[in-house]
């Protein structure tokens, strides 16, 4: 049997049409020539998912030569450049970039996150978008249309680590499996001053998600990009300019600014710091509001003026150090002491990522008093982030170990030459 090789149809919304564009899809974004007779074969698996069932043939991975199936990322395919509901039309580079601002961005991502949208390649939410990855951030941007992570970074420039803010995004283009393989993430906020980790917002098996992330993420972290959006109408502002009360507007539910981030600070250098397990960041949140209204009521004030939601007095008082700190609250524990000799060794779950308890605070201080604080922006605290595990291995390094033994995660041995 003689089998004709014959280009699909980009009009044609068949099975067979659907499943030879993607076999044509993958050669060309990997740049692989694909040999006439994968190219058939791959035809010929498109026409059976065809007859077999319609839309079966867009579930048959054609694998490319030389795939390496450990570097995809499980559960993460997306569709193809598409308009709203699935609309023809929107071809790359060709769709608008409408303006908006990292507030709105934010919002339309958290109302996903809100409703947890359910992960599709191949249906479209409510609002016209794709259920996947690509179509998330495109629907986040405000794109009118479904990109890809291919398509996306011509909406946007390339930037660095340290230009990260709300709304921007990270993409991994994989050119081995360019569907499969590929991810885009949307940039929530730093959630630790080292800038180890921050708050993704993505589109994800089994629905959307917002979660701290380890930067750049929890796999390929190397071959992750920062991009901005280039249709951003008002770039943030910085309120380390002026200490003018910058409006109750940029407070509260769905707020992301650099004033929520500097209310946080204002808030953790007054006595706060037990409202935030991670943070301060640009996204307001419920530690903003629990940390306010606590210096409100440390003022005396009550009702409608110790709501939490700061206004013109509470920030003048903030920003001019002035007024009464947030009390202790009752029955609070104080951070251990540092010891007059080497305390027990807690155990080495209570060091790591994630971890936020009085050892870390206390490992931090005591690798400050060693002269192995360098790692350090801000800080030590309660919560272990990156500079922890840096300053730890340094002090390691200077006992002359190395490895295993040179880590970064304190052990019995570490905790008891550092407190001795």
């Amino acid at each position: 049997m003689e089998f004709n090789e014959v280009e699909p149809d980009d009009s044609c919304a068949c099975g067979g049409c659907d499943g030879r564009r993607r076999a044509r899809l993958l050669a060309v974004r990997s740049g692989r020539v694909v040999p006439r007779r994968t190219r058939r074969a791959a035809v010929l698996l498109a026409a059976v998912g065809s007859v077999l069932g319609g839309g079966g043939a867009a579930s048959i991975a054609v694998a490319a030569p030389g795939t390496d199936s450990g570097t995809q990322i499980p559960g993460s395919p997306q569709g193809e450049v598409s308009g709203l509901y699935g609309g023809s039309g929107a071809r790359r580079g060709l769709a608008a970039q409408p303006a908006t601002t990292r507030a709105e961005i934010i919002h339309r991502a958290q109302s996903w996150v809100d409703q947890q949208v359910p992960y599709s390649m191949g249906r479209y939410w409510s609002d016209g978008y794709r259920q996947d990855c690509s179509g998330f951030v495109s629907m986040a941007w405000g794109l009118g249309s479904s990109q890809t992570t291919w398509t996306l970074p011509d909406f946007a420039e390339r930037i660095s680590k340290d230009e990260l803010q709300p709304g921007d995004a990270l993409i991994y283009n994989n050119a081995a499996d360019p569907q499969g393989g590929s991810h885009v993430v949307l940039f929530g906020g730093w959630t630790d001053a080292a800038h180890t980790r921050y708050t993704a917002l993505e589109q994800t098996r089994p629905h959307t998600l917002k979660r701290t992330t380890p930067y750049a993420y929890w796999s390929h972290a190397g071959s992750y990009l920062p991009y901005r959006y280039k249709g951003l109408s008002q770039p943030m502002p910085a309120p380390e300019n002026s200490d003018a009360f910058p409006g109750a507007d940029k407070f509260g539910p769905g707020r992301v600014n650099p004033y929520v981030t500097r209310l946080g600070k204002m808030l953790v250098d007054r006595g706060g710091t037990r409202f935030y397990g991670e943070g301060p960041s640009p996204d307001w949140g419920e530690a903003d509001r629990r940390a306010t209204e606590a210096f409100q009521l440390a003022q005396g004030w009550h009702g409608a003026e110790a709501d939490g939601y700061p206004g013109k007095d509470t920030w003048d008082l903030l920003v001019r150090r002035l007024g009464q700190d947030i009390p202790a609250a009752a029955g609070t524990p104080s951070p251990p002491p540092p010891p007059a000799g080497a305390p027990a060794f807690p155990g080495a779950d209570r060091f790591g990522p994630g971890q936020v308890n009085d050892w870390v605070l206390q490992l931090g201080q005591q690798l400050v008093r060693k002269g192995f604080g360098a790692a350090y922006r801000e800080g030590p605290s309660r919560d272990w982030g990156e500079a922890d595990r840096l300053n730890v291995a340094a002090f390691q390094r200077a006992q002359g170990w190395s490895g295993a033994e040179a880590d970064g995660y304190p052990g019995p041995d570490t905790w008891k030459l550092l407190f001795s």
